[in-house]
């Protein structure tokens, strides 16, 4: 009986890892840096697909004015970069931070990285994800004030039909196509900004000086 009692002991240690709260994130230079306006600079893609990084800036203005923060237009510092010759994300986010300030002058920087965006064909089914880093970056000190991550995924949304394997096998082949044909991505990856950049969301951004909650941290 004592492997037994081992091996239930292991597997409640494992589900109560599983109950844990995370740690609260500390907020104190956030707070202390009080940002009114934020610069997004373009995503650096991870995935292998080419559409992922504007696909996700075009979204990512939405939730942090909502959270309210002045977000400078995402259209107007594109054609900022591109008439100073820079057009790769890569080299965007490698410009110094007070150069950035000194040019735009908003308070903060948003850094995004996308690590996955796309559709996957897993035999029986297919899955579109989206998976984004973020950091906030004081653009007048350098300091970090936040980080995140987020992921939303189709089959979130998503039931298995009845029809067998076969059913299964051509279901996920059908979806596979229409999601590519469709870009579901650019759909997922809303969700994803909005679970990223949304204020009031665990561990999240906090609320901005436009916004009525401004100094909530829940």
């Amino acid at each position: 009986m004592k492997p037994i009692s081992r091996l239930a002991g292991v597997a409640l240690t494992a589900l109560l890892a599983g109950c844990v709260t995370p740690e609260p994130y500390d907020y104190s230079a956030f707070e202390q840096s009080r940002p009114r306006s934020i610069l997004v600079l373009p995503p650096v893609n991870q995935s292998p697909d080419i559409k992922a990084s504007y696909s996700l800036l075009s979204q990512v203005t939405y939730p942090l004015a909502e959270s309210g923060y002045y977000v400078l237009p995402v259209a107007v510092v594109d054609e900022t970069f591109r008439q100073n010759g820079l057009v790769n994300p890569e080299e965007i986010q490698g410009v110094p931070v007070a150069k950035l300030h000194e040019i735009f002058g908003a308070d903060a920087v948003l850094y995004l990285d996308v690590i996955e965006y796309g559709t996957t064909y897993m035999v029986i089914s297919s899955d579109t994800r989206v998976t984004a880093e973020a950091k906030l970056v004081d653009s007048r000190t350098g300091q970090l004030l936040w980080a995140g991550t987020a992921t939303a995924s189709s089959s979130e949304q998503e039931s298995s039909s009845g029809g067998g394997l076969v059913g299964l096998l051509v279901q996920a082949v059908v979806t596979q196509i229409a999601n590519t044909l469709t870009d579901k991505g650019h759909q997922v990856a809303g969700i994803t900004s909005a679970r990223l950049l949304s204020a009031a969301r665990p561990n999240g951004i906090l609320y901005g000086p436009r916004s009525p909650n401004y100094g909530k941290t829940e």
